[in-house]
């Protein structure tokens, strides 16, 4: 059975990298994207270090996505200990 803590934390993961990528597209420095987001320049500096991810909760990272000018995709499945128990949840937009 796998930890759900890591699963969380493979999450984060992937959302810091993406809000790495976002802000070398931009070539953003911590300080501009305060500016333009109003999230501490701290907040984006662990994030680019990707130290102490423990301090962000998976919403709160997407959030930081959002005011970044993008948007999430969240698409789910859900495993049953049975292998025949399964649920799948997309969350994107209706067009």
């Amino acid at each position: 059975m796998r930890d759900a803590g890591a699963d969380a934390q493979l999450l984060k993961r992937a959302l810091a990298a993406e809000i790495r990528r976002m802000l070398d597209l931009a070539r953003l420095s911590v300080r501009e994207a305060q500016v333009r987001t109003g999230i501490a320049a701290a907040d984006f500096s662990r994030i680019r270090r990707s130290s102490d991810l423990e301090r962000f909760t998976i919403d709160r990272l997407m959030a930081i996505i959002n005011r970044l000018g993008s948007r999430v995709e969240v698409n789910l499945r859900l495993q049953g200990p049975e292998a025949g128990e399964a649920a799948a949840l997309n969350t994107s937009p209706s067009p």
